[in-house]
């Protein structure tokens, strides 16, 4: 993957719906994300998930599936030339069946320590992003990146977002975007999820979208590899997660923000 990723060099952005909602909704995302992540001059990785397999409820969307959701990144790739995907895999046997059709592997939080999913990501030679579990303090990460490396594979992302604080409530330590740092692996704020009150619906999960843009500017003024963010054009609309998902009206402008706030703690002032 041709993006230069490392916690001081410029931030990149990964962002899509929180899950395929139709191959047509998702070239829309994909092209319309990546033109704005152009014309502001960032890396950009479009990220959507064929499986929700953790849903609240039983009857919440979970997305594509498997083997159309592969059919679908394919077409994006035909379709966008140049574009970049990452998703999320569930079980170690999805490793293998994903990586080809991706460029990165994403690992749920629920699923950080499951060592046979690790390995098996790791043993596929691309770019892992592991988020953090929203039980885990951000220096257990050492041992979950450890594990991945043991493969050979030392192309790790960290991913913070948000830890539990009481019920169906997330809150962000900047502490721990620090801390994650010390493994030397590139470190990632999930500015979306980091809203999210899990479950805090009832059947889904409720979120606050306003947040998003406070979590991302002071995750950039510590010095982050990337932001990622759940982009949605409807997000009252979107299959999952829309209370936390950042409306595609406002990103443009959020990134230009973020993009000044990471040149200044990067010292890369404009010339």
């Amino acid at each position: 993957m041709d993006i230069n990723i490392g916690n001081d060099k410029p931030f990149f952005l990964i962002a899509g719906p929180c899950q395929i909602e139709s191959q047509e909704h998702a070239l829309h995302m994909a092209s319309a994300i990546k033109h704005i992540a152009e014309f502001v001059g960032i890396d950009f990785i479009y990220k959507s998930s064929f499986d929700k397999a953790n849903r609240t409820s039983l009857h919440g969307k979970r997305g594509a599936g498997l083997e159309r959701g592969m059919e679908i990144f394919d077409f994006l790739k035909k379709e966008i030339p140049g574009l970049k995907i990452i998703t999320d895999v569930h079980t170690a046997e999805q490793c293998s069946i994903v990586a080809p059709h991706v460029d990165a592997i994403q690992i749920p939080a629920f699923l950080c320590r499951q060592t046979d999913l690790l390995l098996e990501a790791g043993k596929q030679g691309i770019w892992v992003n592991v988020k953090k579990g929203q039980f885990l303090a951000p220096w257990d990460m050492a041992n979950v990146a450890y594990k991945i490396a043991s493969t050979g594979n030392e192309m790790i992302m960290l991913c913070e977002r948000g830890t539990s604080f009481g019920y169906n409530t997330l809150v962000n330590d900047m502490r721990g975007l620090h801390e994650m740092k010390k493994t030397g692996y590139p470190v990632v704020i999930d500015a979306t999820h980091s809203c999210q009150q899990p479950g805090g619906q009832g059947t889904s999960s409720g979120g606050n979208r306003e947040h998003i843009p406070v979590i991302a500017q002071a995750a950039v003024a510590v010095g982050v590899a990337g932001v990622f963010m759940e982009v949605h054009n409807d997000p009252d609309n979107a299959y999952s997660d829309g209370p936390n998902n950042l409306h595609l009206n406002d990103l443009e402008n959020l990134l230009i923000k973020l993009k000044a706030i990471d040149e200044i703690v990067k010292c890369r002032p404009k010339i």
